[in-house]
């Protein structure tokens, strides 16, 4: 990580220092460098340190009010790349709780065409999503509160990456996590872990157009239950998905 670091920070290679081990970091930018090093040292993400994280070969700008995106959410921005170029341009894409936008931004951009809505309860996740790139009429965002709206209009496509670890799995998770990215963001009551799937399902089932699709992001340990969420609602071909680790990750669904 502290290569990745300086590298980032200096304009180096990672491997710099072992081709040019005389070089000397200028002064005017040690003290950045060395504010650095002990953010990393007391636990923080790298990708928050930073300021900043790749998905699907983009820089997206990230913060402790956003979760820093993971690899395996670029596989639900696939299979909606993929559905989105069956349809007609100007697909209709609703993404709930958008957090940093990722994915939000992501299929507008790989999608000529696409008008995006995107929604999220943080205000100041939805400043970070607002200022990745540069304002289009084709990408929205919205405070919205997912749990108490059911309808959003029109939409081809729906996708969402919403809270869904237990409380209980707080004890397996990694302290940079904990410590750093938002609870809000993260974590759903053991009482009611699929909330906000139950809320997810209705506005699919209000909103989604004749043959739209989605798809949603999932707790491996929940993925049968997750999916009848979805076939209770009336919607149909809805299947579990695994990631490239075999993890249940995903439910995808169709109106």
């Amino acid at each position: 990580m502290v290569s990745i670091l300086c590298s980032e920070k200096l304009g180096v290679q990672s491997y710099t220092h072992i081709v040019e081990p005389s070089r000397e970091v200028p002064p005017e930018q040690l003290p950045s460098l060395q504010a650095a090093v002990r953010r990393l040292a007391g636990g923080e993400p790298l990708q928050y340190v930073l300021g900043c994280t790749e998905f699907l070969s983009r820089r997206f700008r990230v913060g402790q009010d956003v979760l820093i995106p993971r690899p395996e959410t670029e596989e639900l921005v696939r299979a909606a790349i993929t559905e989105a170029a069956s349809r007609p341009a100007g697909v209709r894409v609703l993404d709930l709780c958008t957090g940093s936008g990722c994915i939000a931004w992501s299929i507008a951009l790989e999608v000529p065409g696409a008008q995006v809505l995107a929604v999220d309860i943080s205000e100041k996740a939805l400043a970070v999503a607002l200022g990745q790139f540069p304002a289009t009429p084709r990408v929205r965002f919205e405070t919205v509160d997912v749990l108490s709206r059911e309808d959003f209009g029109p939409t081809d496509i729906l996708v969402s990456n919403p809270p869904y670890v237990k409380e209980s799995e707080k004890a397996l998770m990694r302290a940079n996590v904990l410590d750093w990215e938002p609870a809000l963001a993260l974590f759903v009551p053991d009482s009611d872990p699929l909330l906000f799937y139950r809320a997810i399902a209705r506005i699919a089932r209000r909103s989604l157009s004749p043959d739209g699709w989605g798809m949603v992001e999932i707790n491996e340990a929940l993925g049968e239950a997750t999916a009848e969420v979805f076939r209770r609602e009336g919607l149909r071909e809805v299947a579990v998905h695994k990631d490239f680790c075999d993890k249940n990750r995903f439910v995808s669904f169709r109106k």
